[in-house]
């Protein structure tokens, strides 16, 4: 995942254009900016590359979210439908917006099972949000034919896997919109940022407006706008905005190597039978920040995470299973329904009720599984050399195993 690890010459070229404008607000201040809108020249540069209608910038993924789901009609009484695997913004947006999240089980694709989006619909589902997770699609194909049996919103968090694509069509312009971030350690970064895209024009509209406080942005001054509705400052500042385009020109040469630095991790990888990989419903589509794997056991899993790190090789991998931030078993403020603010004890009874089923299923895929992180900055024979230490450590616990045995 690029993000910090390109940032150079055109990052700063951009950002001096702005400071040197002294103009570093998106909406306002026309003469002074003398041209300079980075802000607007970002939308338009997301909205030709991925063949969508329309793009708004916002500070982070997490308001990108937030914003949507308020330009989408969703609130308290609704539920919308998630995957126990993903980060927990995911939950905290549903929650913000005063609905809940019904959380349901993952497959071998590290995405929602549609199987069991189809049992968790009652009549109060509004919405059903896959999260395309570490760079590679959900199956959207059968996600929309739920949603359109349904007839319900679908919205792509696409906030870890910029610049994949389904079927030939960028992820986040497939449903009815889709999130981004562009935070420091994602593969284009903005520092902080994020973006909702969408072909609605009354969801362009609403998350355009609610994200600085409902202006309507059509008076001649931002004196002069109206406020037909209530909103929030989620704005992107031109600084942000300025990192963004720079890197944004970059995202095929990113993407590029990505793809390349996975395809000769997952070669050496794949040399040890007892290695699978994650199963992904678009391979040609997967944008290859993360290269997914598992092995036989959670057992053996878990040995093979404790030699890793006992030979300091640990390092840019994660075990999702154990992990605070990603994965519904971690989880305790939300299974909790812990909250700064009072929560009525219905809607807090609501959350709590769904995050505290049972996610067997879910436990048996994300205990097996490892995901490795792909950088851009090693050589090919670096990452040779990092895929034969991961296969070493390996090959020592199923020796181990067997001698055991």
């Amino acid at each position: 995942m690029p993000g910090f690890e390109l940032f150079g010459a055109d990052e700063r070229k951009h950002v001096n254009d702005v400071m040197e404008t002294g103009i570093l607000m998106r909406f306002g201040f026309d003469g002074a900016r003398k041209g300079i809108w980075k802000a607007k020249e970002l939308e338009a540069a997301i909205n030709k590359k991925f063949g969508c209608q329309y793009t708004h910038l916002v500070s982070s993924g997490t308001t990108a979210l937030t914003t949507v789901m308020s330009a989408l009609g969703i609130g308290y009484g609704d539920e919308v439908i998630m995957p126990t695997f993903t980060f927990v913004a995911s939950f905290e947006c549903i929650i913000s917006v005063g609905a809940v999240p019904v959380l349901v089980d993952v497959d071998d694709t590290l995405t929602m099972n549609p199987d069991a989006v189809r049992k968790a619909i009652t009549p109060k589902t509004k919405c059903v949000m896959p999260v395309h997770m570490c760079g590679a699609a959900a199956d959207m194909d059968a996600l929309r034919q739920i949603c359109k049996e349904h007839n319900l919103l679908l919205l792509e968090d696409a906030c870890q896997s910029f610049g994949a694509t389904y079927k030939g069509k960028y992820l986040g312009t497939i449903g009815d919109a889709g999130t981004f971030s562009f935070d420091f350690v994602k593969t284009v970064t903005c520092g902080e940022g994020g973006a909702i895209v969408t072909n609605r024009e009354d969801i362009y509209i609403g998350s355009d407006g609610f994200s600085d406080h409902g202006h309507d942005h059509k008076g001649v001054d931002r004196g002069a706008d109206l406020h037909p509705f209530l909103g929030y400052n989620f704005r992107i500042s031109e600084l942000h905005a300025a990192v963004g385009l720079a890197q944004f020109n970059r995202l095929d040469e990113f993407v590029a190597k990505q793809r390349a630095g996975h395809a000769q991790l997952k070669a050496v990888l794949a040399q040890v039978p007892e290695i699978s990989f994650r199963r992904l419903p678009d391979e040609a589509g997967d944008s290859c920040t993360f290269l997914s794997w598992f092995l036989p056991t959670t057992e053996l899993t878990q040995a093979v995470v404790a030699e890793m790190k006992a030979q300091n090789i640990w390092g840019g991998n994660f075990y999702w299973f154990d992990h605070n931030w990603h994965y519904i078993r971690k989880w305790e403020h939300l299974k909790k329904g812990v909250t700064l603010n009072a929560l009525h004890p219905e809607y807090k009874a609501a959350i709590m009720a769904q995050a505290n089923k049972d996610f067997s299923a879910s436990d048996a895929v994300m205990s097996r599984g490892i995901t490795t992180q792909i950088s851009l900055m090693p050589t090919e024979q670096q990452m040779k050399e990092k895929g034969e230490k991961i296969v070493s450590a390996v090959k020592k616990v199923l020796a181990a195993q067997k001698i055991s045995a």
